[in-house]
């Protein structure tokens, strides 16, 4: 995948990831760019490591689903060193 396909995967990743977490994470739009291509960069790390796939193709659900993923773990590790990750009533 070329630059900007990490940079629209990432993207849309992050904001996949922010919308099934629950409470509110801190950050805007640029947050959740950097932390959804970072989320992503580790979703295929992980995902070639353990299950041998990694993210090659932009649109292969294996792909969509590692940089989902890891992008729900940044944002999760990402709220534990802000603390913004408490839901509200």
């Amino acid at each position: 995948m070329g630059f900007i396909g990490w940079i629209i995967l990432g993207l849309l990743a992050g904001a996949i990831a922010k919308a099934i977490l629950p409470g509110r994470q801190g950050g805007g739009w640029i947050a959740t760019l950097i932390l959804g291509v970072v989320g992503a960069i580790l979703g295929g790390w992980l995902g070639s490591l353990i299950f041998n796939v990694g993210i090659n193709e932009f649109w292969s659900l294996s792909t969509w689903l590692l940089a989902i993923g890891g992008a729900i773990i940044v944002l999760l590790i990402w709220g534990l060193i802000t603390g913004r990750n408490k839901t509200t009533r």
